[in-house]
């Protein structure tokens, strides 16, 4: 999960939520903060405390994050105990879970017991763990599995391509690519050992949150995060 900078309120307040969703965007990209899908449209901005639940918070910046209608469903007016879960925003995600053949997201096993449990909370919050044959199947509209699996599929592609035809007007190819692919986790993970093309992935998402990152593009633990 990528972890994300969304930065300050660009406005002194909203009207109404809707109002958020260009300068979400703008300073996200067109991905859901949570499966990281690239959608032009049917993104939503998402109350990461449901407003349903904490009315206050319904046009507060700082509670907002994009979401697509499947991690939305999942998610819905669950009620939130913030440390009890791991936030793109908040967090250094990228080091929580680790992305597989197939479309499979597994909680990294290298961080502690109890972080390991707030991932897998995370997991089941958003239905990230949904896959054919699993504990809890996906709905036939909830596809986010196969889209797992095609982008790790075209992202070992491009791997292997680069392997054999390495130049930098391919290495920017595939960069754009990912942009318009999305799943900005599982080209990260893919790309394991180059250093160039992680910081390319990084620099092209916008975002992205820099400082979950140090000189060599190692993961490193977020400031005021749980890692």
């Amino acid at each position: 999960m990528r972890p994300v900078d969304k930065g300050a309120s660009p406005v002194t307040a909203y009207k109404a939520y809707g109002d958020a969703i260009s300068d979400l965007e703008r300073r996200l990209g067109h991905y859901c903060s949570y499966c990281e899908r690239r959608l032009e449209t049917h993104l939503a901005v998402e109350h990461v405390q449901p407003k349903s639940l904490v009315p206050s918070l319904t046009l507060t910046w700082v509670n907002f994050l994009l979401a697509c209608d499947n991690c939305n469903s999942c998610k819905s007016d669950s009620p939130i105990n913030l440390p009890d879960y791991l936030w793109p925003d908040i967090d250094n995600t990228l080091r929580a879970f680790r992305y597989r053949k197939g479309g499979i997201i597994r909680v990294d096993t290298s961080i502690s017991a109890q972080l390991q449990r707030k991932a897998k909370a995370t997991l089941m919050l958003l239905g990230l763990d949904r896959v054919p044959g699993g504990r809890v199947p996906p709905t036939k509209n909830d596809m986010r599995w196969d889209r797992r699996r095609l982008t790790w599929d075209k992202a070992i592609r491009a791997k292997d391509r680069l392997g054999t035809a390495d130049s930098i007007a391919f290495r920017e190819q595939i960069v754009d690519t990912a942009q318009e692919s999305g799943m900005f986790s599982i080209w990260w993970e893919v790309f394991t050992g180059d250093v160039d093309m992680r910081k390319r992935f990084r620099q092209a998402f916008v975002g992205t949150c820099s400082n979950s990152f140090d000189a060599n593009e190692n993961l490193q633990a977020r400031n005021g995060g749980q890692l």
